[in-house]
C-alpha cells in the first residue's frame, strides 16, 4: 500500500517537475508559430501599390515584355535566327519573373513570406533585365531582316530597357541608403501587427 502510495508520489513530483522544466527549459520557441494556411489568409489586392511609382513601373515592365514577345512571335522566317531566339527567350522571362513580382506586391505576399529578401530579389530582377534586354535589342537591330514584326520588336525593346534601367536605379538607390520603400514598410508593420493580434487571441 505504501509502495503504491510512494509510486503516485513520485508520478505527480514527476509531472511537476514536467511542467516546470517544460516552462523553464532552453528550447522555448523564440519565434512566432506557423499556421498551416496563413501565407494566404487575408489575401487583399493592394491598390495602393499599384497606383504607386515602383507599381506603375512593374505594369508597364510586364505590359512592354508582353508585348515585345507578341511582336517576335510573329516573326515567320529568319536567317540567321539567333538575335530573334534571344530575344523571344529575354522578352518571355522578364514577362514571368516580373509578373510574379507584380503579383507578390500587390497582393501583400511579401509580407507574409518572410524567408525570401524581396528588395534583393527585386534588385536582381531589374538589373538583370536591364542588361539582357539591353542586349537582345543591339543584337536583333544588328540581325533583323527589317520586317515589320522585327522593327517593332527592337523598338519595344529599347523601351522596356529604359523602364528597366529606371527600376534599377530606384533599387540600386534605395539599397545603398538603406531607406526601404515606406508604402511596402506600412504593409509589413501592418501585416505584422495583425499577425500577432491573431496569435494573441488565439485560443489555447
Amino acid at each position: 500500500m505504501r509502495s503504491g502510495e510512494e509510486a503516485e508520489g513520485l508520478d505527480g513530483e514527476g509531472s511537476h517537475m514536467a511542467m516546470v522544466s517544460g516552462a523553464t527549459g532552453p528550447y522555448q520557441p523564440t519565434t512566432e508559430p506557423v499556421y498551416p494556411g496563413a501565407v494566404f489568409r487575408n489575401i487583399s489586392c493592394n491598390t495602393r501599390y499599384l497606383t504607386s511609382q515602383p507599381g506603375i513601373l512593374k505594369i508597364l515592365q510586364v505590359v512592354l515584355s508582353l508585348i515585345g514577345f507578341i511582336c517576335i512571335e510573329t516573326v515567320m522566317m529568319c536567317s540567321p535566327c539567333a538575335g530573334v531566339y534571344l530575344f523571344e527567350f529575354v522578352s518571355c522571362s522578364a514577362f514571368i519573373f516580373t509578373g510574379g513580382l507584380l503579383l507578390v506586391f500587390s497582393l501583400n505576399l511579401h509580407t507574409k513570406v518572410h524567408q525570401v529578401n524581396w528588395r534583393l530579389t527585386d534588385l536582381i530582377n531589374a538589373v538583370c533585365s536591364t542588361l539582357l534586354f539591353f542586349i537582345a535589342s543591339v543584337v536583333l537591330a544588328a540581325l533583323n531582316h527589317q520586317s515589320g514584326a522585327e522593327i517593332a520588336s527592337v523598338i519595344f525593346g529599347f523601351v522596356v530597357t529604359v523602364v528597366y534601367g529606371v527600376n534599377m536605379y530606384k533599387c540600386i538607390r534605395q539599397w545603398r541608403t538603406g531607406v526601404q520603400d515606406p508604402l511596402q514598410t506600412s504593409e509589413y508593420t501592418r501585416a505584422r501587427t495583425a499577425s500577432r493580434g491573431e496569435v494573441e487571441t488565439r485560443p489555447e
